[in-house]
């Protein structure tokens, strides 16, 4: 409607997909049913949403935006950073794809048969748990596909590519895939090639054009029954025998367990270096987890070396600690990998200057004046910083004491 039109919030989805700068993106408004004024207000919402205009984001990025936001009924309100955020979603995608297939190698050559290819208790334990998380995210895209709910398909689509396959998984095999064991690099390999293969498959209703130029580079053997286009290839179901609950619950132990221990590397300014770390574990369960696959978790976590502290048994002096659940505690050696005296001198710094800027907008709250004087907004947005500089002060002298217990 007109109404609509003069707020500026009309956009041509080709604009999304091709780009177009602010200028042009004024031009639009132009040559309309629009009156002078309308036009000048609906140029000001535009500069406002889009000062710098709408960068290019291609069809895949929008057609996922799109299916992603079904969930809202049949008016969408678009948000142009989602669809932007896809696009780089997109080159994450390209490049992950490209990186795990040098890990394939030029020679290798992918199971005819996925199903009866290995023998599922005998490959590495990341394998048997990337195959059970394809299998679940085959199964629930599945339904929701039949259900027509392509906002959850899209979502279990997202979150295998983005946190088990990218985050996790191609991550964890490098230990593997670097080793000597050529038995399980072929089985590993194996595993990532299925993964790759159905992912692909998967995402490509909802992102057409970047799935079939990836799943053409995919290497594989040929037939003349074999589909020449991923658009004709088969639509992934769920494998049940791919199905390991006791491997899921084990490698979300090392993820939460993982977590906690780049949160530690963070806190204490060593995310690029690799300490010795410990756990204590009060379960089998914890135990197991910890140590089915210690060298993928040390890569994951960025760790020099892990290991169990016994029952009863402390853990080094100089420890930073974490608790991860009521059965497991994590450990980071900072002795002689920190110079806490050096850390201490930048936190009381920065807490002096930032008690200094509490006290002085305090002091502006408290004043007699300031209820009557200052406006609404205003003393709603002092009320939250004095708030967040609060929190920051605590918890730089929570980091502070936690430095000094290093000296």
């Amino acid at each position: 409607s007109e109404d609509v039109q003069s707020l500026g919030n009309v956009i041509d989805p080709l604009h999304v997909i091709e780009g177009i700068d602010l200028t042009k993106l004024h031009e639009t408004l132009i040559g309309g049913n629009l009156e002078e004024k309308e036009i000048k207000k609906a140029q000001q919402a535009q500069k406002t949403d889009f000062p710098e205009g709408i960068p290019e984001c291609g069809t895949d990025a929008m057609r996922f935006a799109l299916v992603a936001y079904t969930a809202q009924g049949r008016d969408i309100n678009l948000d142009v950073l989602r669809v932007v955020a896809y696009r780089h979603w997109c080159n994450k995608l390209w490049n992950a794809t490209k990186f795990a297939m040098m890990n394939l190698g030029d020679d290798y050559v992918p199971p005819t048969d996925i199903n009866n290819s290995f023998d599922l208790q005998s490959i590495p334990h990341a394998s048997k748990w990337i195959l059970s998380r394809l299998n679940n995210v085959c199964e629930t895209t599945n339904v929701a596909m039949e259900a027509y709910d392509f906002c959850t398909a899209t979502s279990a689509v997202y979150a295998f590519w983005q946190y088990d396959l990218c985050d996790n998984f191609i991550e964890i095999i490098k230990p593997v895939m670097f080793g000597t064991d050529e038995v399980a690099k072929k089985q590993t390999k194996d595993a990532l090639w299925i993964c790759l293969d159905a992912g692909l498959r998967l995402l490509h209703p909802f992102m057409p054009f970047v799935t079939e130029e990836l799943w053409q580079r995919l290497p594989r053997q040929t037939t003349a029954e074999s589909p020449c286009s991923i658009m004709i290839a088969e639509y992934p179901l769920a494998v049940d025998s791919w199905k390991n609950e006791l491997v899921e619950a084990q490698m979300q132990i090392n993820i939460d367990a993982i977590k906690a221990l780049r949160s530690m590397k963070a806190d204490y300014n060593v995310a690029k270096m690799k300490p010795e770390a410990f756990y204590s574990s009060k379960s089998d369960e914890c135990s197991e987890a910890m140590s089915v696959n210690k060298e993928g978790l040390m890569v994951l976590a960025g760790l020099s070396d892990i290991k169990q502290l016994a029952d009863g048994e402390s853990a080094p002096a100089g420890c930073a600690v974490n608790v991860v659940s009521e059965a497991l505690t994590v450990y980071i050696l900072l002795k002689g990998v920190v110079d806490a005296a050096t850390e201490i001198a930048k936190l009381d710094k920065k807490l002096e200057q930032l008690e200094q800027q509490y006290e002085m907008l305090k002091s502006k709250i408290e004043d007699s004046g300031y209820e009557e004087k200052v406006p609404e907004k205003v003393r709603i947005v002092d009320a939250e910083k004095l708030s967040k500089q609060a929190e920051e002060i605590d918890s730089i002298k929570k980091a502070r004491a936690d430095f000094a217990s290093l000296l």
